[in-house]
């Protein structure tokens, strides 16, 4: 992979925008809706991390199990909307 050992150049547009290299974005996963995180060192040098925003809000969560529902019966006893 290029990226390995071989820096890869884009050019900032005039809006300040920059595209990363599909070497780079398959290597690190980066997908539609993913963050990056823009900081820089003391010594001038820029750090970019990789925030994965993939997921929905309730993946967090573990799954509870709740047991059967019956449809039909909730509905008898509390109405259809």
């Amino acid at each position: 992979m290029e990226t390995e050992g071989f820096p890869e150049e884009t050019k900032v547009n005039d809006r300040g925008m920059v595209t990363i290299p599909a070497d780079i974005r398959r290597h690190l996963d980066i997908g539609a809706g993913d963050k990056l995180r823009w900081n820089t060192t003391e010594d001038g040098d820029l750090i970019v991390e990789v925030v994965h925003q993939r997921e929905g809000v309730f993946d967090d969560f573990e799954p509870v199990d709740v047991g059967e529902t019956n449809a039909v019966a909730i509905e008898s006893e509390f109405g259809a909307e």
